[in-house]
């Protein structure tokens, strides 16, 4: 599966250096430093296979719980929807302090930590107990927060460390590689998840989850070195020894500190909670979507092929990845601009479906509703890279992993809110909650744009 991600990733790279020969002459000036492709291979390796045992739980979901017998009856919608909220529950709740141990303890601890934990979640789905289910699903929670912030807080202070990236540049084609690279992963998933289901049942997927585990933990503990956070100076004013001691570690509250003392911070920290709740919502809501506008065209015997939609979501995430990494290398557009360009699209894109939605009685709603949908996840696709990049540059070091899972917090709550409530509001207002929180974070770049503007006027040598 690695090897086939980085030769399709390499194939695309290809085509894009044979397309610039205008730009030959500074590309020879400039050569990929031998670290920096030493960190890309090592981090990527690992990040594939995480994210591959993450992407196999996905499409079963909903299946292995609702084959559970209690009581002498099957596992209720409503119940299922308890498991589910459980999880982002658990990361809202846990996620500020896993990050700071991730911070506090290592950023490669906090990667093996979340191989063993969601192995622990993965594996309690063959219980038929409520409460071992319900812990499964606390550990996932933690096991999420620690995915998305470990492995990449792990990455910026490595690349900060060796000094061979100044500008962050190579950081940038490495977030545009890993989540080009991770949209692959996703259709290689979906196929070993079905193979998997059809030979072992709904827990089968889960199962194989934890050998993708065993293998990016034993990876990471082989290829990654040791990476804390650096040292925060917020505490450098301690004067007993309990303080004392205690300097330098980071903490929610020192974290909560450095983000008021940025409005950058919030900025992004905005873009993140609005962005993702909104991708969360969505996730939640095109299936219903689709299969209302698809019975509309064909009738309602029609069958909606979720596993080709799903495909196709993932392929136009591939080419939102890659569209990044392309814009990544040119100097002209900067990541905060193409960052709001993107949202801005994403915006459009979600309120169209919502308005499509709201309005399809006959069968012309599915070609605009899929198109915006196809959008939406092209969006997705450079999303991630994006917020990556923004993240090395603005969010300290010192409070990374504490920063992102603080931001973790409102898009939780958002997002369980929405779940809560989605019988009254409908897949209209889900969606249509979902485009205002894009609109917002779009709103929150161009915020940020302005604060970096401004800086640049205040002080010329920033321009």
């Amino acid at each position: 599966m690695l090897s086939t991600t980085f030769k399709v990733l390499q194939s695309i790279d290809s085509r894009r250096s044979s397309s610039n020969d205008s730009s030959k002459d500074d590309a020879a000036a400039k050569t990929k430093p031998d670290s920096v492709k030493d960190l890309q291979r090592k981090f990527l390796s690992v990040f594939w296979l995480l994210r591959c045992a993450d992407w196999l739980q996905g499409p079963y979901f909903y299946e292995v719980y609702a084959s559970k017998i209690f009581g002498g009856a099957p596992a209720s919608m409503s119940m299922v929807s308890r498991l589910f909220l459980t999880g982002f529950a658990s990361t809202a709740l846990f996620g500020p302090a896993v990050g700071r141990a991730v911070d506090t303890y290592g950023r490669k601890k906090g990667t093996l930590a979340f191989s063993i934990i969601y192995a622990i979640g993965a594996l309690s789905t063959k219980s038929p107990l409520l409460l071992v289910l319900l812990f499964g699903r606390v550990m996932s929670g933690i096991g999420t927060s620690l995915l998305f912030s470990a492995p990449e807080s792990w990455l910026v202070g490595e690349s900060q460390k060796s000094g061979d990236d100044p500008t962050g540049e190579y950081l940038g084609e490495t977030f545009g590689m890993a989540y080009a690279g991770d949209s692959i992963v996703a259709i290689i998933a979906g196929q070993l998840a079905s193979l998997a289901a059809t030979k072992r049942g709904p827990t089968g997927p889960f199962e194989l989850s934890t050998g993708f585990l065993l293998a990016g933990g034993l990876l990471a503990s082989f290829l990654w070195k040791e990476n804390l956070a650096a040292k925060s100076s917020s505490s450098s004013d301690s004067t007993n020894d309990d303080e004392k001691e205690e300097s330098g570690k980071p903490s929610i509250k020192d974290a909560i500190k450095v983000i008021r003392a940025d409005p950058k911070i919030m900025m992004v920290g905005g873009v993140q909670s609005l962005f993702e709740a909104a991708m969360y919502i969505f996730v939640l809501q095109w299936p219903p979507a689709i299969a209302k506008a698809v019975a509309k065209s064909f009738g309602d015997g029609a069958g909606t092929p979720y596993g080709t939609v799903f495909s196709t979501f993932m392929a136009c995430c591939l080419f939102g990845s890659t569209l990044f990494g392309q814009f990544a290398k040119m100097k002209g557009p900067t990541t905060e601009g193409v960052t709001a360009g993107m949202l801005a699209v994403a915006t459009v894109a979600m309120s169209t479906a919502t308005y499509t939605v709201s309005t399809a009685s006959t069968a012309s709603g599915l070609l605009p509703l899929v198109a915006s949908f196809f959008a939406f996840e092209a969006c997705v696709g450079m999303y991630f890279p994006s917020i990556g990049t923004l993240r090395s540059k603005y969010v300290p070091d010192s409070h990374r992993s504490v920063i992102m899972n603080l931001f973790g917090i409102p898009l939780n709550i958002l997002v369980v809110s929405v779940f809560m409530f989605v019988k009254y509001l409908g897949v209209n207002g889900a969606l249509g909650v979902s485009s205002c929180a894009l609109g917002l974070a779009t709103l929150c770049m161009v915020k940020l744009n302005m604060l970096i503007a401004n800086e640049k006027v205040k002080d010329p040598v920033l321009a």
